[in-house]
Order: structure tokens, then sequence, then C-alpha cells
């Protein structure tokens, strides 16, 4: 991963870091959100240095999937792969289209390298940006808030969307992991993998 990228000019003096994929390279689940917050722009790490992070690593760790503390700059997780649709944040918008676009060639290397039995979309752009590639759903029809903990099949992955961290509710915190615990660890989620889109 290019840890210099100057691929995106708008960003590049913009950003503190590039911020590439980070954990278990066996993982089962990817998490993947729009862009870094400012927590993992200055840490260089994933959903991690910020309140956002905190609550992320919270619910990994509920999940068994973190072993470290939510502070952690760089968590200790099993199971779990953190990464991101853009790799660069810009403090005052969200990213543009041309930007995930290019930056897809990471998202995509990190999916063909982890090869996750669920990816976990953190937020409607993320949601919508997954799905467009690997459902044959509708994305503008698809919304994190309306669809958090819950299922959507896709073309050889299941989605477990999650609503933004910034805007998750301590309830809905715990009805994700309450969800993820029953219906996906509690079942043999790997039977899923390889199914076609049309069970979406």
């Amino acid at each position: 991963m290019d840890e210099d990228c100057r691929n995106c000019s708008d960003l590049c003096d913009a950003r503190t870091n590039v911020v590439h994929g980070y954990g278990d390279v066996g993982a089962d689940f990817l998490f993947v959100g729009s862009r870094p917050g400012p927590g993992a722009d200055r840490t260089g790490v994933p959903f991690t240095g910020d309140d956002a992070g905190r609550r992320l690593q919270r619910i990994l760790g509920a999940l068994d999937l973190a072993a470290s503390s939510p502070d952690a700059d760089r968590p200790e997780l099993d199971g779990a792969y953190l990464t991101y649709l853009t790799r660069c944040r810009h403090p005052d918008r969200g990213p543009t289209d041309e930007e995930v676009a290019t930056c897809d060639p990471y998202l995509t290397a990190d999916l063909r390298m982890i090869n996750p039995e669920i990816i976990v979309p953190v937020g409607t752009r993320a949601l919508r940006s997954v799905a467009a590639e690997h459902t044959t759903r509708d994305p503008a029809e698809l919304d994190a808030d309306d669809l958090h903990a819950t299922t959507v099949r896709g073309r050889g992955f299941e989605l477990v969307p999650m609503r933004a961290l910034d805007d998750q509710t301590d309830a809905e915190a715990e009805a994700f992991v309450e969800y993820f615990a029953e219906s996906v660890l509690g079942r043999d989620y790997r039977q899923t993998k390889g199914r076609s889109g049309a069970h979406d």
C-alpha cells in the first residue's frame, strides 16, 4: 500500500496520514467506512483515536473481535479487518465520487486479500458503494439508518449494515452487538458465502 499516495490533489495537503486497511488478514468480518475520522487521520489506523473509533472498538470488544482497550491506537483484532472507501481525510467535507473511484483499487485489494465472509458497511455512503458492487439492489434505496443491524444478501458476501458511528446511540450499538452475536456469530454464516445476488 502506498503510504504517500498523491492521486487526489485536494486531499494530499489536507490529510495527516494515508489510512490503509488494518487488522486480522485472516478475518471473517470486514468493516468499511466512507473515510478516516479525525482520530484515524492522526493515528494512521482505521476507526481509532476519537469517539467514533472508540464506539466501534467497544462493539468489537463486545463481540470478542478485539482484545484491546477501546482507546488503543493499534487495536489487537481477531477475526476483524478495518478499512475505508477512501484513505485520506478532508477536514471540511466527505469524499467525492471521484475520490472514492480513485481509491477503489485499494478497497478491492483489501477484499481480495481478506476474502471476508461478511462485510459491515459503516454508514450509508459505505453501504451504497459496497452494495453497488456486491448486490443487485438499487444502492439509492439503501439507508444504513433503516438497515442497521440487519442482513442484506449479495453476490459472494452478506452485508450487515451499521449506522454511522457519530450518529449511533448506545442503544443502537447494543442492538448491533445483539443482532451480530445471534444472527451472524450464532449461526454458520460460512454457508452463505458464494451465493448469487438473486437471493438479495
